[in-house]
């Protein structure tokens, strides 16, 4: 089974190629140059594997929730090699990607968070199985302090920026519940392609026009009145502000 995959949803850019269980990927830390990385790095790819377009099964998108333009820009990259090849699409969360990062034993529970700016993260828990992931959850956007773990699992794993997003807030209130935090990870392509291939075995592709992204909220940038509203309400909480405890 041969599989294109794209992950651009958030500051890193990665594209990675399955080829029978083979995995070859390139990846970046990038901002605003996902556009004009991702198809030359599919194009030197599919030649490193020696595979052809017209070779391929499928194509893989992680479909948010992330950065709006990444999001969208996976999207319309990979309805429009599909389209071309009339080959099926698999659409992941870009959360379900981003665990995979945790590299965790059977049974481990991990809360994947990636950092939705605007004093919010994206946030969705999984159970590490035999067989890949299963969420335990919805994805959701909310404020750190919002997150909540489900169960009462003592020991979970952390893995993404939404950790170290306003100052560290969400790592800071959920400390005691996790053995190991990796603030810094970030979706890679190459995760992408693992559980994509999983899914295409059991014939969770579909057609490129039904793939959705997964943007979780609506507006893309606080109005000024929300902006200093925000601003004020940390003031306020700050130790020492008047009119504080």
């Amino acid at each position: 089974m041969k599989l294109l995959a794209f992950e651009t949803a958030t500051e890193a850019c990665s594209v990675a190629i399955w080829d029978d269980g083979r995995v070859l990927e390139r990846f970046e830390i990038a901002p605003r140059r996902h556009a004009e990385l991702a198809l030359p790095w599919a194009e030197a790819l599919l030649a490193e594997a020696g595979i052809a377009r017209s070779q391929l099964d499928a194509v893989a998108v992680g479909r948010g929730p992330g950065a709006f333009t990444g999001v969208r820009l996976a999207i319309a990259l990979v309805q429009g090699i599909a389209l071309a090849l009339d080959r099926p699409v698999v659409a992941r969360s870009t959360l379900e990607v981003l665990a995979m990062r945790a590299q965790a034993a059977p049974g481990t529970q991990v809360l994947a968070a990636i950092d939705a700016r605007m004093g919010e993260v994206y946030s969705q828990a999984f159970v590490h199985e035999a067989d890949g992931l299963r969420a335990l959850g919805p994805a959701r956007v909310s404020a750190p302090d919002a997150v909540e773990l489900p169960g009462d699992a003592a020991a979970w794993s952390g893995v993404g920026t939404g950790f170290s997003a306003v100052d560290g807030a969400l790592q800071s209130r959920l400390r005691a519940r996790f053995a190991r935090i990796d603030a810094t990870a970030l979706p890679r392509a190459a995760d992408l392609a693992h559980i994509a291939a999983a899914a295409f075995a059991r014939g969770e592709a579909v057609a490129p026009e039904r793939v959705e992204p997964a943007y979780l909220r609506d507006n893309v940038a606080l109005t000024l009145v929300e902006q200093i509203a925000l601003r004020a309400s940390r003031r306020a909480a700050e130790p020492g502000t008047p009119g504080t405890v």
